[in-house]
């Protein structure tokens, strides 16, 4: 056994490796994920995570999975980490006027912790899971790449893995397209093979963030609206209702479409009109860099500021204090505080931060 493994770094810096712990979450991607290991030579092994009570289908799943997959699995129990480190702060970030990105922490603070720590444990070096990324290794830096299906593509959510996991970590499910993922269940004859995609907000089931907030009991920010002119347009239900660049569901009668422009930190929600949701750049905070050292003044990448978008030019310029400034090269919709911006050199990503505001002038 050698070479490389999969969507992962090769054995040539570390002692021969067969065994690889993947993180199986009962979807199909995870599932074919242990597949190609396995038809790769690999002892595979599973570990399903229990985020939180609403994870407990996931974990009968993951057992379902990991008997028809034929391997061991391990079963760990993380919902006091879980709730400190993602649906605290996510809550919290909703009743302050900010739009979380739990996904984006968790990965680092709880889900690739608890996958590598685990794999310590097992004395199993490398790990995987079925994640739509690649990982990309030069000179003895680690980097995140894009998948090969870019309406797929997941390399932004992984943008604050540290080198401690990306040294270890294998993405086999990034060199496919998704149908190409299903087809292969269908053909081992998976149980997941049509389930159906895991939700954005996995401890919500439902899907209703803000009555998942309002039945914990947060206090929200009351506020009121103020429209395009500065007039007073009356209250609003609570800034937990609402984010930057939301255009329906706001129930004002203005005569014309509106979207909010910006949530005050004194709970008041500022309306503009269309086609003024745009901005020049932001301000990055909690930022990360995948390779050591500071950033280059004036780098010239591309960014991405959020999930589903497209890569756009930018430049960035470094502050004294960490933070950036990232101003883009053609104005980009609706950048909103709490999410994260992702820097990108051609398909590696090169790191990032969480967006504090939008740069001066823009607004």
């Amino acid at each position: 056994m050698g070479g490389q493994l999969a969507g992962g770094a090769g054995f040539s810096t570390f002692e021969r490796q067969d065994r690889v712990l993947v993180a199986l979450s009962g979807g199909v991607d995870s599932a074919v994920c242990v597949r190609i290991l396995q038809q790769q030579g690999f002892d595979v092994h599973g570990l399903v995570i229990r985020f939180s009570p609403a994870h407990a289908h996931a974990v009968e799943a993951a057992r379902t999975a990991a008997g028809q997959l034929g391997i061991p699995l391990e079963v760990a129990s993380c919902e006091d980490l879980f709730e400190q480190a993602v649906v605290t702060p996510f809550c919290e970030s909703y009743c302050s006027g900010i739009t979380p990105s739990p996904c984006v922490f968790c990965n680092p603070l709880v889900k690739f912790r608890v996958l590598a720590d685990t794999a310590d444990r097992m004395g199993i070096h490398y790990i995987a899971t079925g994640h739509y990324a690649r990982i990309d290794g030069r000179e003895d830096i680690y980097y995140v790449r894009q998948a090969v299906s870019a309406a797929r593509d997941q390399s932004y959510m992984l943008y604050r893995l540290g080198q401690d996991i990306l040294c270890r970590l294998c993405l086999p499910v990034g060199e496919f397209e998704k149908p190409d993922i299903r087809q292969m269940a269908r053909e081992m004859g998976l149980a997941c093979a049509d389930a159906p995609d895991s939700q954005e907000i996995c401890f919500i089931p439902e899907g209703d963030y803000t009555a998942f907030i309002a039945a914990r009991g947060l206090p929200d920010k009351a506020g009121r609206f103020i429209g395009p002119a500065g007039e007073d347009l009356g209250p609003h239900k609570g800034v937990s209702h609402y984010t930057v660049g939301q255009r329906r569901g706001l129930g004002i009668p203005y005569g014309e479409p509106v979207f909010v422009q910006r949530i005050l930190e004194n709970g008041d929600i500022r309306l503009a009109r269309a086609g003024e949701e745009f901005a020049a750049g932001v301000t990055l905070g909690r930022t990360v860099r995948t390779a050591h050292g500071p950033w280059p003044e004036g780098m010239r990448c591309a960014v991405k500021i959020r999930s589903r978008a497209p890569l756009a030019g930018c430049t960035v310029r470094c502050r004294a204090d960490g933070r950036l400034d990232v101003l883009f090269d053609e104005p980009l919709r609706a950048p909103a505080p709490g999410q994260s911006a992702v820097l990108y050199a051609g398909d590696l990503v090169i790191g990032g931060g969480v967006i504090e505001s939008t740069a001066p002038g823009t607004d």
